[in-house]
């Protein structure tokens, strides 16, 4: 499955490290205001998405891919 996101923000949002380790696939780099950025997320999933202030760090998102449970 794949997720854009599109940082409509004016400020620079920066991908926390979890979203790789959970398993996610990402460009790393910090997502600048107006840009797309693709996530791939493992077959069969859907993107759990959180994103908060940091204060002076910025905005920071995660993204985690959930497995619907029937």
């Amino acid at each position: 499955m794949q997720f854009i996101f599109f940082n409509d923000t004016t400020r620079l949002v920066r991908i926390h490290p979890a979203t790789t380790t959970h398993g996610c696939k990402v460009d790393k780099k910090p997502i600048k205001h107006l840009e797309e950025r693709l996530f791939e997320l493992p077959e069969g999933s859907f993107p759990w998405l959180k994103m908060w202030d940091d204060g002076e760090m910025g905005l920071t998102i995660l993204v985690s891919p959930m497995i619907e449970i029937e």
